[in-house]
């Protein structure tokens, strides 16, 4: 099969890759993903298949407007709306109870579904012209780094699928925040581009999952994407070491061997001569280190590395979802100074 690239022009035969049952790389303002009818088992199913991912790790539908929500949800409480109105279109997934129209193979049989509208005009029109939900992990292989671009997608999917719509780079580079809305009071399950600090101005006070900040054991099920498995990983190991950025540089320093690589801040960029090094931003702006952070991991597998270490964020707005991406891919190997 040849991965084919579409653009903003091609909708309609975007969206009738989804009719037909076929998957398609959509752009969204979070991360690509890879999108399948939601409602066609089989066409999820595929998905699966072509990331090489356990079918325990439940999937998102995503949806063009809010009012899509009773189509595929039951029971939705006022918060939903409120959040609706607040944050969608944008980097939010709601988890909500799910109608019986809503297959299995989305939900790893859990009664409840994900459900979030992307702020990306191109994935939304393609949605509309389909008329079915979009369910849609992120286009990587499982366990790797997440795609940013089109072309970081075409590296793991290339021959898998049958087209990827490019709209250019993602803006935020983390994927959604996924809030549970079924239990009181809502639980944050995943950090992302809306940060814990928005959610709780709009729904008051919000638990953090403990799947935040550690690995789930073998034997617990996961209610949302990227709670379960070690996720956003390059193939040399990680170590991140988490304290005041001066301090985490003078001990990465310390502790580079021959063939170490290094993620770090921009202020450091020249503090590890003869070492590899990607930076993800100044220490003081998160939202740059959101949109690298993936970049920067991926770019190590085309290095000769034998480990990394990374200099770690702090847990502030959104950089409590670049530290929960960067510790997942360490498998929470994490140096606290």
């Amino acid at each position: 099969m040849e991965t084919q690239r579409l653009t903003a022009h091609d909708i309609e035969r975007a969206a009738g890759i989804l009719t037909s049952g076929g998957l398609l790389g959509i752009p969204t303002e979070t991360v690509y993903g890879l999108g399948a009818n939601g409602l066609n088992p089989d066409a999820v199913h595929a998905i699966f298949e072509a990331k090489g991912r356990p079918q325990d790790n439940p999937l998102i539908l995503h949806i063009p407007t809010e009012d899509w929500l009773e189509r595929y949800c039951e029971d939705i409480p006022a918060t939903a709306y409120a959040l609706a109105a607040r944050f969608w279109p944008g980097p939010l997934t709601m988890i909500l109870p799910r109608k019986p129209i809503v297959p299995d193979a989305v939900t790893a049989g859990l009664d409840t579904v994900g459900m979030r509208c992307p702020d990306c005009a191109v994935t939304r029109a393609v949605i509309t012209a389909a008329d079915v939900p979009v369910a849609a992990p992120s286009g990587n292989t499982s366990g790797r780094p997440s795609p940013t671009t089109a072309a970081a997608m075409l590296e793991d999917m290339d021959g898998k699928i049958e087209a990827i719509l490019d709209d250019g780079p993602c803006a935020v580079g983390v994927e959604s925040t996924i809030i549970d809305l079924t239990v009181i009071p809502p639980r944050l399950l995943r950090p992302g581009g809306v940060t814990l600090e928005e959610l709780e101005e709009t729904l008051g006070e919000v638990e953090v999952d403990e799947a935040v900040r550690r690995l789930m054991a073998p034997g617990e099920q996961p209610k949302a994407p990227g709670m379960k498995y070690r996720h956003y990983a390059p193939k040399a190991p990680v170590t991140v070491v988490k304290g005041e950025p001066s301090c985490t540089a003078a001990y990465i320093q310390l502790k580079l061997q021959q063939g170490s690589g290094v993620i770090c801040f921009d202020e450091f960029k020249d503090s590890f001569p003869d070492h590899p090094v990607e930076t993800i931003g100044p220490a003081a702006d998160p939202a740059a280190q959101a949109r690298h952070i993936f970049e920067a991991l991926r770019a190590f597998d085309h290095l000769d590395v034998t480990d990394i270490w990374a200099q770690s964020p702090s847990d502030e707005g959104i950089g409590l979802a670049v530290t929960n991406r960067l510790n997942k891919a360490a498998g929470f190997h994490i140096v606290e100074l």
